[in-house]
């Protein structure tokens, strides 16, 4: 599998302050990369300096096999680079917009009319072809936006926060089409502070705090690494603080706090199967009312993996 971004040792400074600290990165085409992190933490420097808008003070940034810096030229035409705000010209309709795309990637004539008519499809923006783009909603502006930067059909999209700040419906719409766009085989990398959509839209993930990378690597790695051990989520329907004191007692239980009628089971390590916990509650004359296995997921590990620390 081609690499289609790779960063060396890539270091950006302001003075004093380190926004990125020897970031080494790879990512692979048809990958969908989510980039999380704290505000601050380093990445739309590392999104603008891939878009080929800023420098990096020292160490490497390459796109499409062209070093960023050096070939800049050549990646341009291979990305397509959304940031976390939406810019247009002042009257501009939404089909006149993206036609204005087109023609400076110098795409003209009928080959311009199908690619504009192509993207308003897969945007789901048809019906708004007429409509000004000041009058949109945050959601379509933040289509058009992706459309915008498909009419030249990049192999790699760089998405700042494309669903930062949208309405349940609007993210739910960007995950569609961003699930179109990974079947249609683009490169995505895509920050965003929403974790369980990227969880849902990515097969790799990156973890940077404080501008140093912590993680890189499949989703279901980092969900696997931050997994401790075994804990369980307990209602009964009454005298839980006895319910606690008795299983507190048994040899493979770790910790166990009682909260109203809830209880947290921490079970000690190696310990997996706990079928014994219903049995001493039921036989001990408890009310089950639930059981269920505390969920490791993408947030729990990026809780886990960072400190909370912004520059």
């Amino acid at each position: 599998m081609a690499v289609m971004i790779k960063t060396v040792n890539l270091t950006k400074r302001y003075g004093s302050l380190v926004a990125l600290s020897n970031l080494n990165l790879e990512i692979h085409e048809g990958d969908c990369f989510g980039f999380i992190g704290p505000n601050g933490a380093g990445k739309s420097t590392t999104i603008k300096i891939l878009a080929t808008l800023l420098q990096p003070t020292w160490g490497e940034a390459r796109v499409c096999d062209y070093v960023v810096g050096y070939q800049s030229r050549q990646i341009r035409p291979l990305i397509g680079y959304v940031p976390d705000y939406f810019g247009a010209y002042e009257d501009m309709g939404v089909q006149e917009y993206l036609e204005f795309f087109a023609a400076a990637y110098g795409i003209n004539g009928l080959a311009r009319t199908k690619i504009v008519n192509d993207v308003l499809e897969l945007t789901d923006l048809t019906y708004k072809r007429d409509a000004p783009v000041d009058g949109l909603s945050r959601g379509m502006k933040q289509r058009l936006s992706i459309g915008r930067v498909l009419v030249h059909d990049p192999k790699v999209l760089l998405l700042d926060e494309p669903a930062g700040n949208l309405d349940p419906r609007a993210r739910i719409e960007m995950r569609e089409l961003l699930k179109e766009l990974q079947r249609r085989e683009k490169t995505i990398l895509i920050s965003s502070h929403i974790l369980p959509e990227l969880a849902d839209l990515c097969n790799k993930v990156g973890v940077i705090e404080q501008g140093e990378l912590l993680y890189s690597g499949p989703v279901s790695e980092i969900v696997r690494q931050s997994k401790t051990g075994t804990v369980l989520h307990v209602s009964v329907a009454e005298n839980a603080d006895l319910a606690a004191a008795m299983l507190s007692q048994d040899p493979n239980v770790a910790e166990v706090r009682p909260s109203n009628n809830h209880l947290e089971i921490a079970l000690k390590d190696g310990i997996s199967d706990y079928s014994f916990i219903p049995e001493r509650l039921i036989g001990a004359g408890y009310k089950l009312t639930m059981l269920k296995e505390e969920e490791v997921n993408l947030e729990t590990a990026f809780m886990r993996l960072t400190k909370g620390m912004v520059q």
